[in-house]
């Protein structure tokens, strides 16, 4: 699997909010059979899957994937204005 993301993360972040797998599976909408497999590095996390994560824990995808450990997500950019 992609041994990039940082799927400790992943728990971590859904543990500090005391939210169960079904709850964020529901969030997007998958199974929670799937996003279990998501959580432990089974499957693959697919990009809109990441980056709805990414905005629902206000971090950034950057530091789901273990490309920092800056836990802030970017300002916000101006192309979406």
């Amino acid at each position: 699997m992609n041994e990039y993301i940082r799927y400790e993360r992943l728990k971590g972040l859904r543990e500090d909010k005391d939210l169960l797998q079904k709850d964020i599976a529901q969030i997007l909408n998958v199974t929670q059979v799937a996003y279990s497999c998501y959580e432990i590095g089974r499957r693959q996390i697919p990009i809109d899957a990441l980056i709805k994560l990414a905005i629902f824990y206000n971090t950034s995808t950057d530091y789901l994937l273990g490309l920092t450990d800056e836990r802030k997500p970017y300002p916000k950019s101006i192309l979406k204005k």
